[in-house]
């Protein structure tokens, strides 16, 4: 209990500015959380996928590479399931059909995370102007005092103006760092997009008859 008084009271000790920063806190782990359980179910084993997607391609199964698909709904499923609709249509609408389903997915899977990386510098900004405010306060408030008295009141006004300081750097450095990690995910999975895109259109224009005659 001890603890949470301590910090009950540097929150209250610091201010107004104290609430924004809380907000921004609240907000950017909503956002990460609402991001790792998306890019979590949008993530998928690319290799095995292509490895599944190859054997009914090469055996002119469309159907079957389809039903792949359909059974493991990710972005890049769908993107894929996309093309293979259009598998006996010429190359360019292959490709095309992909990019239309691309242009849908991919601001899905980028969705909110740069919100992060502004959430923190704004906690940060934020911390900075509470400080700055609490520090005029305090220099304001110690000018007509007994001159034995200044230092000791100086000092409390510091200690306490800079608690905002310190809690807009507790929301943002965790928030900057979750940007970090989900940019590095997306990008992961978007790679993987184009990767495997471009290998299936590969496969379609390499095996378009075998997959007609069947």
């Amino acid at each position: 209990m001890s603890a949470l008084k301590l910090l009950a009271d540097a929150f209250h000790e610091g201010g107004w500015p104290m609430w924004p920063i809380l907000l921004l806190m609240i907000v950017s782990f909503g956002i990460a959380i609402e991001r790792v359980i998306y890019l979590k179910k949008a993530g998928i084993d690319k290799e095995k996928l292509l490895a599944l997607l190859k054997s009914q391609i090469m055996a002119g199964n469309v159907q079957g590479a389809v039903k792949v698909c359909s059974g493991n709904p990710t972005p890049l499923t769908r993107v894929i399931q996309a093309g293979l609709t259009k598998f006996n249509r010429p190359d360019h609408e292959v490709q095309a059909a992909m990019d239309e389903a691309a242009l849908h997915e991919l601001p899905m899977i980028e969705k909110r995370t740069g919100y992060l990386a502004m959430l923190g510098n704004v906690a940060t900004l934020v911390g900075l102007l509470g400080t700055i405010l609490g520090l005029i306060h305090s220099f304001a408030g110690v000018a007509g005092v007994d001159p034995s008295m200044k230092a000791t009141l100086l000092a409390k006004g510091i200690s306490e103006a800079m608690n905002c300081t310190a809690f807009g750097l507790i929301t943002a450095i965790p928030a900057l760092l979750a940007f970090a990690v989900l940019n590095g995910w997306t990008q992961t999975i978007l790679d993987d997009i184009n990767e495997v895109s471009v290998q299936v259109v590969n496969l379609v224009v390499g095996h378009r008859n075998a997959m007609k005659a069947a």
